[in-house]
């Protein structure tokens, strides 16, 4: 697996495990987050798209139009990653 596939898979991984517990939802909304664009796995989206109906609905990996929320200042960070739909 390519190193920039890891890191992906490691930042979605822990997106959607704080996402999971309560105090993770605490903490999600106690810090400034912001969209980012074309790292979000199939079917790990946070809200719905252009071509899919609802949050966990995006059909391929790096879709361009679909978004994860991320700590402001990670998404730049992530290969593939951008704060603008592609």
């Amino acid at each position: 697996m390519k190193k920039s596939t890891r890191l992906v898979t490691a930042a979605a991984g822990s997106l959607l495990a704080l996402g999971l517990s309560a105090a993770g939802n605490q903490a999600l909304a106690a810090k400034k987050m912001e969209k980012c664009f074309g790292i979000v796995k199939a079917g790990h989206n946070d809200c719905q798209t252009a071509t899919s109906s609802c949050a966990g609905t995006s059909t391929v990996d790096g879709q361009k139009d679909a978004f994860v929320l991320v700590p402001t200042g990670t998404c730049e960070r992530l290969v593939g990653g951008s704060t603008t739909k592609g």
